[in-house]
């Protein structure tokens, strides 16, 4: 819980507000049994009237300051617990968008979710419960105690043996309840997790006539988080039952020993009352102690899970900052050109080599093609450009300098970057694509949307740009959203422009247009494709098979020297390679 307290100190002040209003809350009850036996034994057992009033406007007036002091200490803690609640959300969240790839992929999409809302509110809750009544109860209990002896030692003494037992006993079933609650907590990452698949993939669903499945599924995951909350709250609740058992026993042996000392005169009625009225107190704190155990135990378990987020290390090059030689490296444009040397890659925790030796040059301006089959390293290849990853050995030189060298935030911002999935976000068509430059003008962004072959379509939406997007673009088709998502990357004016197979929904006469377009710009362009009507009009052509380099060169060169090239242009001779012709 050490995480929470560091969140604390901004809010110490609150806090500790909180708690002396929650001790002038408690103070004052704690006397409250004691003023009570005052008018029992000189009051109503003396027939005296104007004691009666005296100590029942003393115990009316302590009861209205502890009610203010009891709404002040709950509006200092419900600060104190809202405020650290967003403090930890936000830095749970910037902690997460500061992670690499590799990183990342370490916890599920659905944990990270549950850690950022589920985890973080139960803390949140637990702070202010913590402020408001946690800390209370054990100053109940320790108040009663002292004062159950301070109005009679030989009655008092019977709660001196019975309470400490039972914390004992407490603290037990919570450090079992802990281990139970992460468990608990791990079974809800899995229901979030076909949660969020379901819906994602509800079109595939209904598609392939799955819902039946689905929902089997569903329904597993959901009965196993249901047994493991169950058993565990079965566990924290059994100690509401032995709690009563023991504070009931206590209750008979006052009321069985207080008869005996009043009979003797070595205990007054208004004593035995005042020690029964404290003894119920502890009776309360502890029976709310058993439900605040089960609060904390699962606050503890949220807790190590936003501990262990927090405590995750990045990547070396994902943290670098501008250093001296950075700074120099970065402080030019970048020009775009690339330099692949002897570079070979596999993804953290695997061993399979992805990429081995792969070595080629890209000039600024120059159109690079890569093509391959599925699983060759196409993708792999460029998400090294942007240091998305590290490679193993060799090295990727941008502009003569080391990647490595570049500050991470600097080359990014030189690149427009268009993956496979493509992802669109809540908003209008115009925020989407000045999502990748927000500075940019209207005219910057028509601009874009012209040379990717969307402005037409726009303009016919309701609302042209303002046109409001459904979710993920569900209101596009395949086509439109690639050409949106490429009218993203091209608003940004990038030196280097990478196009990750984002032109597969695209028709062969749409996408000769939209290569035609990018000829004006200046940036090197990336291109992954399976189409040779994409290539015909590369720089350079880079042919890879199985992680390796096996060719590279322009059409006409590997037309002549790679029979792979060759084989793979005749099966696509027919329509396609007319449009080639006609377009080129």
């Amino acid at each position: 819980m050490g995480i929470v307290f560091s969140f604390l100190k901004k809010y110490r002040v609150a806090a500790i507000a909180a708690l002396a209003m929650m001790l002038m809350e408690l103070s004052l009850e704690l006397v409250q049994p004691l003023i009570i036996s005052k008018i029992i034994d000189d009051g109503i057992q003396q027939e005296n009237l104007s004691v009666v009033w005296m100590w029942g406007g003393i115990l009316t007036f302590s009861a209205l300051i502890a009610f203010g002091a009891g709404i002040a200490s709950s509006f200092f803690a419900a600060h104190t617990s809202q405020g650290l609640g967003y403090d930890m959300r936000d830095r749970l969240y910037d902690k997460v968008q500061s992670f690499s790839y590799s990183v990342f992929n370490r916890f599920s999409t659905s944990s990270l979710i549950t850690r950022l809302t589920g985890d973080v509110t139960q803390i949140q809750d637990t702070v202010f419960m913590g402020l408001r009544f946690m800390t209370r109860v054990p100053l109940v209990v320790t108040g009663s105690i002292i004062m159950a002896l301070v109005v009679n030692v030989r009655l008092g003494l019977w709660l001196v043996l019975t309470v400490p037992a039972l914390f004992i006993f407490i603290a037990w079933v919570m450090k079992k309840a802990a281990v139970s609650f992460r468990n608990v907590q791990q079974r809800l990452d899995a229901v979030n997790g076909v949660i969020q698949e379901n819906l994602t993939g509800i079109r595939l669903i209904r598609v392939f006539v799955r819902m039946g499945h689905e929902i089997k599924r569903f329904a597993n995951s959901s009965e196993r988080l249901m047994k493991g909350t169950v058993s565990t709250l079965r566990m924290t609740e059994r100690t509401m039952p032995f709690i009563l058992i023991v504070m009931n026993a206590a209750i008979m042996a006052v009321l069985w020993f207080g008869r005996k000392d009043i009979i003797s005169g070595s205990a007054s009625i208004g004593e035995v009352v005042a020690v029964l009225n404290y003894t119920l107190r502890c009776i309360g704190a502890m029976s709310a102690l058993s439900g605040l155990v089960m609060v904390l135990s699962r606050a503890r378990a949220s807790a190590q899970r936003v501990q262990e987020v927090l405590d995750t290390e990045n990547d070396a090059y994902e943290n670098q900052m501008s250093g001296p030689e950075a700074g120099k490296v970065g402080a030019k444009p970048v020009q775009g050109s690339v330099k692949f040397d002897n570079v070979s890659f596999s993804y953290p925790g695997s061993d399979i080599a992805v990429l081995t030796d792969i070595s080629f040059q890209a000039r600024p301006g120059e159109r690079i093609a890569i093509m391959g089959a599925t699983g060759s390293g196409k993708s792999s290849v460029v998400q090294l450009i942007p240091r998305l990853y590290e490679e193993d050995s060799g090295a990727v030189y941008i502009d003569g300098g080391k990647a490595s060298e570049l500050d991470p935030d600097r080359l990014r911002r030189s690149i427009g970057y268009v993956p496979q999935e493509v992802l669109l976000f809540s908003g209008t068509v115009r925020d989407n694509i000045a999502w990748g430059r927000e500075e940019a003008s209207m005219d910057e962004i028509v601009d874009a949307a012209k040379r990717a072959q969307i402005h037409e379509t726009i303009e016919r939406l309701s609302k042209g740009y303002e046109t409001m997007l459904g979710q993920r673009g569900v209101n596009l088709s395949g086509g439109q959203k690639q050409r949106l998502s490429i009218a993203r990357a091209l608003v940004r004016k990038p030196a280097i422009l990478i196009l990750d197979d984002s032109t597969s929904a695209l028709d062969v006469r749409t996408e000769g247009a939209l290569l035609d377009a990018l000829k004006d710009l200046s940036c090197t362009t990336f291109l992954i494709t399976q189409k040779i009507s994409s290539t015909t009009s590369a720089d350079l052509i880079l042919l890879l098979d199985d992680g390796r380099l096996i060719a590279q060169g322009n059409h006409e060169a590997l037309m002549t020297d790679s029979s792979l090239y060759r084989r793979i242009y005749e099966s696509q001779y027919g329509e396609e390679a007319q449009h080639v012709q006609n377009i080129h």
